[in-house]
């Protein structure tokens, strides 16, 4: 059996995949990362490919007329959930598709999420392809401001934040979004830290201890999240059965 082919859309050099990439490729799988934000074109359409990982970034999931990509990279989601695919979008990735598919994507009211959050499953997670073995305590990294605020038609909720914002989403069949980010630890956060000081020192945030926490707790975060990039390989994989 061929391996699974992922097509992952990277938003800025510094949201790369990461851990994520280097877990589908223990798993077997290989990856098309392409990068739109240096002129590499998106594919057309999936045809080509087993699955889709749209990763995270600065950007809001509607601003389409600054990052002309997003667009497409909302016509790719809508062809994976109708067709499909096995799709994981991640932070920025889980709003696209709340977006593409009708629902509403706004900054956050309580204010920018910026640690480790603790996972709130739902009752529907402990049944879910992807993570029902994922179900229990598990923590997460956030740093964002946007959240899905209204999910669209027939998606389910599988974790909420202990405030009940929206920490993942089932789209269809196999699509599911995180707002968290599974696939990243400290070495990928300290430039994110050096760019959002300012703004993290005006509400009161010590951005240098988070960046350590997320250093501290790297074993339980690749423990935790391998699975994750384990899983998604596997339900790709069975797609070209």
């Amino acid at each position: 059996m061929n391996p699974p082919r992922i097509l992952v859309v990277e938003h800025e050099e510094d949201c790369p995949p990461a851990w994520l990439g280097e877990w589908l490729v223990d798993a077997g799988a290989t990856l098309d990362v392409r990068r739109p934000y240096a002129d590499g074109p998106l594919p057309a359409d999936l045809t080509e490919h087993d699955g889709l990982v749209v990763l995270g970034g600065s950007m809001g999931a509607d601003d389409d007329a600054e990052h002309r990509w997003l667009t497409d990279t909302k016509g790719l989601l809508r062809e994976a959930v109708a067709s499909d695919v096995p799709t994981l979008g991640i932070c920025l990735g889980h709003q696209l598709l709340a977006s593409a598919l009708g629902g509403r994507v706004e900054p956050n009211p309580r204010g920018q999420q910026l640690d480790l959050y603790d996972i709130g499953w739902t009752e529907a997670a402990a049944a879910d392809t992807l993570f029902h073995e994922l179900v229990g305590s598990a923590r997460g990294v956030q740093w964002n401001d946007d959240i899905v605020v209204e999910p669209p038609a027939g998606a389910v909720v599988l974790a909420r934040a202990a405030t009940g914002e929206i920490q993942a989403l089932r789209f269809g069949r196999c699509a599911w979004g995180v707002q968290w980010h599974p696939e990243l630890g400290a070495s990928v956060l300290r430039p994110w830290a050096d760019s959002d000081r300012d703004r993290a020192a005006q509400r009161g945030i010590d951005i240098d201890a988070m960046v350590q926490r997320v250093d501290e707790a790297t074993e339980e975060l690749q423990s935790t999240w391998r699975p994750l990039g384990s899983g998604f390989a596997r339900v790709a994989g069975e797609k070209i059965r």
